[in-house]
């Protein structure tokens, strides 16, 4: 039986990146829905617990082999540390849930770091993976989306 996901060793990074963010989209709009209906915090730190947890190993993948060959286009540009602390504020957000202790505040927290990854996930689809796209050749995105995918393996077990 073929693997169903033998051809993303083909795929560019960038559009494995965007199949990622679809997902991703998918949850924020599922938590978003779910938030105003959550009656303790324990369900709002489980929420949040699932996003960051998911979310992680995207961005730690996405700055080790997305970001970094850009970097000296992001610093062209203006934007280098703010993608790194645009990462830095999401998970900061997502771990202040988890010290949460009244529920209007987790809640709260929850929702602005969801509109945070938002954002910022815009800002990759209308900026970040086009730039790459123009400045980085189809080949080299290619073997990007392979070491991602060696990577994932090797997550997976």
């Amino acid at each position: 039986m073929t693997d169903i996901f033998t051809d993303v060793t083909k795929m560019k990074i960038t559009d494995i990146l965007r199949a990622e963010h679809t997902v991703f989209h998918h949850l924020f709009d599922h938590i978003e829905s779910a938030a105003p209906n959550l009656k303790t915090v324990s369900e709002v730190k489980s929420l949040a617990t699932l996003a960051e947890k998911v979310m992680a190993p995207h961005s730690q993948t996405e700055d080790e082999l997305f970001i970094e060959p850009l970097e000296h286009c992001f610093e062209q540009i203006g934007q280098l540390e703010t993608f790194h602390d645009e990462h830095e504020i999401i998970e900061k957000t997502f771990a202040a849930v988890g010290k949460a202790r009244q529920l209007k505040v987790a809640k709260g927290l929850l929702l602005r770091a969801i509109t945070a990854s938002r954002k910022h996930f815009d800002k990759e689809e209308r900026i970040v993976f086009p730039m790459a796209e123009r400045v980085l050749k189809t080949k080299t995105l290619t073997e990007l989306g392979a070491e991602w995918t060696k990577r994932r393996d090797a997550a997976v077990g």
